[in-house]
């Protein structure tokens, strides 16, 4: 295991050089598709979603409490509150119902 770590590391590197380089070297045209330029565009959001949600409910000891702090963050999003309210409000929440 600890003599293929660098061999790891590459191909990481590699992959990943390779995901940001490909698209910027085969992809030179303006993207006319409306169906595909709206993809691109909504695609970082719903990945950062996807990863963010899952550790939303596994980040507390308890689910309860990850969907007060969740449901508190919505409600305080909606009414485009600051990205700093809106995480004290959630924090607060959690720990609100982690003490019940």
């Amino acid at each position: 295991m600890r003599s293929h770590i660098f061999a790891y590391i590459a191909v990481m590197a590699i992959v990943t050089f390779l995901v940001r380089a490909l698209p910027l070297t085969l992809i030179r045209t303006e993207i006319k598709s409306k169906w595909v330029h709206s993809f691109l565009y909504y695609l970082p959001f719903a990945t950062l979603a996807a990863m963010t949600v899952p550790a939303i409910f596994t980040a507390t000891s308890n689910v309860y409490s990850a969907t007060a702090g969740f449901l508190v963050a919505l409600v305080l999003s909606y009414f485009r509150r600051s990205l700093l309210t809106v995480a004290a409000g959630a924090c607060i929440a959690v720990y609100i119902a982690e003490l019940f």
